[in-house]
Order: C-alpha cells, then sequence, then structure tokens
C-alpha cells in the first residue's frame, strides 16, 4: 500500500463506510486482494470503498476493478469527463446518491464546472457542454431498452466499448452501493459538512492518478482468461477491454453457480428476461409474489437477488436479516448480491444498440 498518508487515511475511513459486511483491511488481505489494493491506490488514486465492499470474496473485488480500470479509468477513445458524465447520469437514474456525489464531483474538476449532484432531475439539462449533454440525455434514456433505441446515434461503435463498459459498470456498482454503502461518502457519524471539503481531496487524488501513464491491459492478469460471452458484442471494437470484462464476467458467474442455488439463478434470469428497465414497487410485494413458488429455503435469498437486481432502493436491514437466517456469511451475501446485480447490468447492456462508426464525433470536441 502508498506510504502517501493523506491517501493511507482516506483508505481506512473508507472501510468503515462498509455496512453488512466487514471489509478486509489491506494489511490482513491476501495475495489477490492486496494486487487489487495496490492497482486502485496507484491508478484510481484512492482506496474506494465501492471496490473495498467486495473484499470478502477477493475474486469479486478483482473483476469489478478490472471493469472499471479498463473501461472508466483507462485513457483511450473516449475522454474521461465524458465517461464521468455518464457514471453520473447512470447514477441519477438509479437513484444512487453516493455514486452521484463521486462522479458528479469529478465531472466537476475535470471541466472547471460547477458540482450538480441532485440525485432527482433534469442532470443532462444542467451541463453546458452540449457533447456531455448529449451523453447524459444518452445514458439517462438507456435505462429502459426503448429509451436507448431512441438515442443510439450518441453511441458510435467504435466508442461503444468505454460508453456501454462505463454504463454497465455502473449499473452493477449502483446496485451494490444502494446496499452496502450510506447516502454521501462520508465515514458514519462524521457530519455532512465534512463532504465538500473531502470531496476536493478525493477528487483532487483521482485527477492527479489519471494523469499517470496508464496503459491498457495492466489489470487482466489478476483474473484467468475466459471465453466469448455472448453479450458482449458491444465491446468487439476494443479488444483488451472485451478481454477484462470477459474474465471479469466469468469470475462473477462462478461466484453466482457457488453462492445462489439453481432455483434461485433460474427464477432472476427469468425475471430480468421481462424486465425492460420499468421501476417496481413501492412496495416489496411484487418480490415476495415472484419468491412464492421456490422452495422455503430459498425465499430470502430470491427476494434479496430479485431486490437488488431489480429495485435496489428497497433492500432494508429487514431483507439482510432474512437472508442471513440461512446463509451468515459475508462471503454469501457478496457473492450472492454480486451475480444479481451484473445480471441485472448485463441485462441493460444487452439492450444498448449502437450508432455507425464516425471517427470525427468525438466527446472532447
Amino acid at each position: 500500500m502508498s506510504g502517501n498518508p493523506i491517501r493511507s487515511v482516506l483508505g481506512q475511513l473508507g472501510l468503515t463506510q462498509v455496512r453488512y459486511v466487514k471489509p478486509v483491511p489491506p494489511k490482513a488481505a491476501g495475495t489477490l486482494a492486496s494486487q487489487v489494493y495496490a492497482q486502485v491506490e496507484r491508478d484510481f488514486g484512492v482506496l474506494a470503498p465501492p471496490i473495498a465492499l467486495h473484499s470478502p470474496v477477493p475474486e469479486i473485488m478483482a473483476a469489478i476493478w478490472v471493469m472499471l480500470r479498463e473501461s472508466l479509468v483507462v485513457p483511450g477513445q473516449v475522454e474521461r469527463a465524458a465517461k464521468e458524465t455518464v457514471a453520473t447520469a447512470v447514477s441519477v437514474g438509479n437513484t444512487c446518491p453516493f455514486c452521484v456525489t463521486i462522479h458528479s464531483t469529478t465531472v466537476a474538476g475535470l471541466t472547471g464546472t460547477a458540482v450538480r449532484p441532485a440525485v432527482a432531475g433534469d442532470y443532462a439539462g444542467s451541463l453546458a457542454d452540449p457533447r456531455l449533454r448529449e451523453l447524459a440525455e444518452w445514458a439517462a434514456a438507456c435505462q429502459t431498452d426503448t429509451g436507448a433505441l431512441r438515442h443510439a446515434v450518441a453511441c458510435p461503435a467504435d466508442r461503444a466499448p468505454e460508453l456501454i463498459g462505463t454504463a454497465v459498470l455502473l449499473h452493477y456498482l449502483n446496485r451494490m452501493v444502494n446496499v452496502f454503502l450510506g447516502q454521501v461518502p462520508l465515514p458514519p457519524r462524521v457530519p455532512r459538512i465534512a463532504l465538500r471539503p473531502v470531496m476536493r481531496v478525493v477528487s483532487g487524488m483521482m485527477q492527479q492518478a489519471s494523469t499517470g501513464s496508464l496503459a491498457a491491459g495492466q489489470s487482466l492478469d489478476l483474473l484467468p482468461p475466459a471465453g466469448p460471452q455472448d453479450d458482449l458484442s458491444w465491446a468487439a471494437a476494443n479488444p483488451v477491454l472485451a478481454d477484462a470484462f470477459a474474465r471479469a464476467f466469468a469470475a462473477i458467474d462462478a461466484a453466482g453457480t457457488r453462492f445462489a442455488t439453481e432455483p434461485v439463478r433460474v427464477l432472476l434470469l427469468a425475471e430480468l428476461a421481462n424486465w425492460h428497465g420499468e421501476k417496481r414497487g413501492p412496495s416489496r410485494a411484487w418480490a415476495a409474489d415472484a419468491v412464492s413458488g421456490l422452495p422455503a429455503p430459498d425465499q430470502a435469498a430470491g427476494r434479496l437477488a430479485l431486490l437488488i437486481a431489480i429495485a435496489s432502493y428497497q433492500i432494508d436491514q429487514s431483507v439482510i436479516d432474512a437472508y442471513r437466517l440461512s446463509q451468515d456469511d459475508d462471503k454469501a451475501l457478496i457473492g450472492l448480491t454480486s451475480w444479481a446485480s451484473l445480471a441485472a447490468a448485463r441485462r441493460v447492456g444487452a439492450w444498448i444498440p449502437l450508432g455507425p462508426v464516425t471517427a470525427a464525433h468525438s466527446p472532447s470536441e
């Protein structure tokens, strides 16, 4: 881990923000987790709680970092400010205030504009840059399959790996963050008045890290090679990113097989096949109805999987407690929720169409 004292303090404080599971401290981490922690600090700037919350299952933590690094962090066809704009818009759509704060602050720092961290409302309309506004509108529209069809031109095929990769990543992270982190990126009992100065420091570290020499593919060796994935056609124009997501998908699929029973997996995938991005609720009755046909021992896990995939904002302590009655293990909790969250994010990625290749079309112009 880095010798930077501010970075070390922020990293330790970040671990205190995680709820429902106990993250593995860097000093107690095994080989794989230590490698992930070191890369996150080096390339992202700070040990981010959305990464650390996965540490009970190091293979999953590695998978999330590999996707984040190779899509959002590594320079490519799409500038970082544009990808952070997509991340913010997706987070607004998923009602994830933690992620909205992080990514909107990063956009502001990269573009020299004011922070607009509203979780509800017209985020795209608040952006003065027409290219960033177009991408925010695209990301917001892609919350549903019909909306995605109307905005395909904003996602040319040559830039799709980074744009859709960022969107898929945030659809995943928003779901996990809504459950395992609080509404603001601050440790428990720290007053909200500290948010602005803390975010200035965090944003500065992230920007400083992004100015370094970040070569694509340096995270791939954290995970074993994987075969092609049918729902990764959008990544074809960027073989390194496609490889990264294939490895990550395979790692989390393996966790799903390990930590979710077959009836739960079959139920969730069937529900997602008929889900088009619509909101469910406001009550959780829909999830209770859906799991009523499962064997009794699987019903709590099935409800948790359905809720985190389709309505993560509806999960509270009672849902976690019900699951813990049959499976009181941090690894199982992260394994099940990670697999279900990624299944939903992959569903979104699969319905986003690609626009035509337009080499002159750049978010930075």
